[in-house]
């Protein structure tokens, strides 16, 4: 223990003394290591910490697919659930939810909230308590038994002022009384966002067999895993479909853990990579500090050989060495959390979307151990080799009259070299993947979602409460708001639609194809908007073929109908679409809709997706109480728009000279709403450019770090060169040739493994091949450039040597 004390205060102080190679060892560590940290928090967040409910790894997602898809995970209609839930012996437990606007009034302003229909077991799934009141009962899943509802900790502290005697009190949900039965804990929300949940009170026989709507959650009993229940569910499926041709033939069922669903298989992909990338910046870091030390062995030859003649073996030689590496990679791993916190701040400032309260970017126990793990690790790794090749220099040459060139120094060329060309390498492979998944992101950002984004306000409006019941009120009220919007000064148009395109709220439904009868189980589905008759001119698309929608057209049932090209394509290939009829659901009675329009490709899921089949159906037709405003100004182009968002007062004023009860939800710009629909790419793209850039600059400091050592090794060899009749072109060459051969080298070993590593990405690219030519020879040609730039300023020096002063040298 005394003399580990000695090393290290020997260490302190040889560190103080060369400040200049502590400082950049310990920054270019930092680099590495902060990196690290902030990929690793990302990594905890959302893989390895334990999810904050009961039992995380027994909960599970409950899901019906289609057989011949084996892929896809369709929603659950509640008649499905409820003969599951009834016949499956794998669940400890059951539930199911889905989202559902409400419309709270009674105070100043009625407010929207988003809220949660749910089954009373969920939060015993979950194993969250109300901290006031109590949870659902059982019997509160009856009708007539369903008027009570919990409050999100938020919502109760900002609306109701943190009131503890709230428990009791009726509040008016879309014009209906519910009393509040409890408040759950601080954080809380489940899926996301939610300020409230009431039970969900449905009788299963009358419910329609063919409404996939609702998402089912589980708890394993224990003992059980997915397999089994997945089989347990499945075979419960094959029973329905034999029983329910019509609606479940070619359905299955499946259950998958609860943190897949959370954690999409994309975003583990993305953050596995980014996590190798950053891997590779400590490894670049590495290499860099370690020709550092390289360097100082040189200039230490003779304090190490006088301290091994006075009497300290190799051993202790080493571990004085790397005592000190360790203490440059603690100090590095120190900065590091300094770069981890400023890098997660930076990352969490770039998410638009609310972060569910169980994702915590943090840096907490986990990462911090992960931290000095990392930095001690690091601090053997980088030190050892320079250690092992210092502790065995040539005693009696080092000794010598200013000796210099003792037999290791051959050695430290080849490993300071061999580490360039692993910088170069690494660095290769970084910037490449980096440059794919920018220039991915820069493709779907120019990918044309199929209607003009500038210069448009959306929000949306929900018509809740018994006084809306009539489907003829809510077609009046919506062409009474649209009007009173059209006329508000600066304004050039207005519609509405069940669902902005790219907002993440998507609806699909069955239909059926007149003279194309479909087998059971086996129906065609499309995308579905209802939209009223200005959308299409509000929007900016221009129709391929055929009419909107007249103004009468969304006042009664007229039965007509819009698709787009691909559907049109797909089930009426090389013929007019107009005037050919379909009608919706597999009802025979349904009524048939005759196509008066032919829309073009809009990008309704994501900006990346294929084209897929889409209905446009009138407000009579599909009139939903929920509906999306958009509110267009007329900004002309050329004078470089105008902020939509100015309007805001004004259209809220609008809605409520006709009805001063309906809550404006989500007032966001038509631009915004694109933006997010992929801010995860663009998230992506940033980091890896940093992660690129960082590695960039690594590696042309590595190189150049080599170039100066070797110019500084060998004046005495290029005095007696020049003295010989070299000309100074002849010593730059010499230099500047040896730099970019050894870049050379490493150019050919990442291109290699860039060639393997990046096929990984292409499940995340858009509109990019992981082995792209251009991006493969541009980036070898920019690094390649850099390692001549970083061999540029020692060759330049080494071409002002002095024959005289160089034959002189030592």
């Amino acid at each position: 223990m005394d003399s580990l004390k000695q090393d290290v205060r020997y260490a302190v102080r040889t560190l103080a003394k060369h400040r200049g190679f502590t400082a950049i060892a310990v920054l270019c560590l930092a680099l590495g290591i902060g990196a690290n940290a902030t990929i690793f928090s990302v990594v905890n967040a959302l893989l390895l910490r334990p999810l904050p409910y009961a039992e995380p790894n027994r909960l599970v997602a409950l899901y019906e697919t289609d057989l011949k898809d084996p892929e896809a995970r369709n929603a659950l209609s509640f008649a499905d659930f409820a003969d599951i839930r009834a016949g499956s012996t794998s669940f400890e437990a059951l539930a199911l939810h889905y989202s559902r606007f409400f419309t709270v009034t009674g105070g100043d302003q009625p407010e929207g909230v988003e809220g949660e229909v749910v089954t009373p077991s969920l939060f015993r799934i979950l194993g969250y308590k109300p901290i006031l009141g109590r949870d659902f009962l059982p019997e509160e899943e009856q009708q007539g038994k369903e008027h009570v509802l919990l409050l999100s900790h938020g919502f109760w502290e900002r609306r109701f002022a943190s009131d503890p005697k709230i428990v009791g009190q009726t509040l008016q949900l879309n014009g209906v009384a519910y009393t509040v039965i409890g408040v759950m804990p601080r954080r809380f929300s489940f899926p996301e966002g939610e300020q409230i949940w009431v039970p969900m009170a449905l009788d299963a026989s009358s419910e329609p067999r063919g409404n996939h709507y609702m998402d089912g959650l589980g708890r394993l009993k224990h003992g059980v895993t997915v397999e089994q229940a997945t089989r347990d569910v499945n075979t419960i499926a094959a029973q329905l479909a034999r029983q329910y041709p019509k609606t479940n033939a070619g359905s299955g069922a499946t259950v998958r853990p609860f943190r897949e669903e959370l954690v999409a298989g994309e975003i583990r992909t993305v953050v596995w990579v980014m996590f190798g990338a950053v891997c590779f910046v400590l490894a670049i870091a590495c290499a860099n500090v370690a020709n550092l030390l390289l360097a100082r062995a040189s200039a230490r030859e003779r304090e190490i050989a006088v301290r091994t003649a006075l009497g300290a073996s190799r051993g202790r030689i080493i571990r004085q060495l790397l005592t000190e590496s360790v203490l440059v990679a603690l100090m590095g791993g120190g900065l590091g959390v300094l770069f981890a916190h400023l890098g997660l701040k930076a990352m969490i400032a770039n998410i638009p979307a609310e972060i569910p309260f169980w994702m915590v970017f943090d840096l907490d126990p986990r990462v911090l151990a992960f931290t000095l793990v990392i930095s001690l690790v690091t601090g053997l790794l980088f030190g050892l080799a320079p250690a092992l090749q210092a502790s065995n220099a040539n005693l009696q040459a080092s000794l010598k009259e200013g000796g210099r060139g003792s037999g290791a120094g051959a050695r430290r060329n080849r490993l300071r070299s061999s580490l360039v060309i692993a910088e170069v390498a690494l660095s290769l492979v970084l910037l490449i993947g980096a440059s794919l998944m920018v220039k991915s992101f820069l493709r779907l950002r120019s990918v044309n979602p199929g209607f003009d984004a500038a210069n448009a306000l959306t929000v949306r409006i929900y018509l809740g409460g018994d006084k809306y019941t009539e489907i003829r009120t809510r077609a009046t009220i919506f062409a009474n708001v649209l009007e009173r919007l059209r006329a508000l000064p600066g304004v050039s148009n207005a519609a509405a639609v069940s669902s902005i395109p790219l907002s993440g709220n998507n609806s699909s439904q069955s239909f059926e194809i007149e003279g194309q009868p479909a087998t059971p189980g086996n129906a065609p589905s499309a995308a579905v908007r209802t939209i009223t008759a200005t959308y299409f001119g509000t929007m900016k698309i221009p129709l391929v073929s055929g009419r909107p929608f007249t103004d009468r057209e969304m006042m009664d049932s007229t039965p007509v109908v819009l698709v787009n090209q691909t559907l049109a394509e797909r089930y009426w290939p090389g013929k007019d679409a107009i005037g050919r009829r379909l009608r919706m659901g597999t009802d025979s009675t349904a009524p048939w809709l005759t196509v008066v329009g032919v829309a073009p490709e809009v990008k309704m899921r994501e900006l990346d997706t294929r084209p897929e089949a889409q209905i446009y159906t009138t407000f009579a037709f599909v009139p939903y109480r929920t509906m999306s405003l958009i509110v267009r100004t007329g900004c002309p182009p050329q004078a470089g728009g105008c902020d939509p968002t100015a309007l805001a007062a004004a259209v809220r004023a609008a809605v409520h000279e006709v009805d001063p009860t309906l809550p404006l939800i989500e007032m966001e710009t038509l631009r915004w709403i694109v933006d997010a629909s992929f801010w995860e790419k663009g998230l992506y793209g940033k980091m890896f450019g940093v992660f690129g850039i960082v590695a960039l600059v690594l590696a042309a400091v590595g190189v150049y770090g080599v170039m100066a050592y070797a110019v500084s090794q060998r004046t005495q060899e290029l005095g007696v060169r020049m003295a010989l009749g070299a000309q100074r072109g002849d010593v730059f060459r010499l230099v500047v040739g040896r730099g970019l051969w050894l870049a050379g080298i490493g150019l050919a070993i990442g291109l290699l493994g860039a060639f393997g590593l990046t096929r990984v990405l292409s499940s995340v690219l858009y509109g990019v091949t992981a082995t792209d030519p251009f991006i493969f020879g541009g980036i070898s040609l920019l690094l390649g450039g850099v390692a001549f730039l970083a061999s540029y300023l020692p060759a330049r020096r080494a071409t002002r040597v002095d024959p005289i002063v160089a034959l002189r040298y030592e």
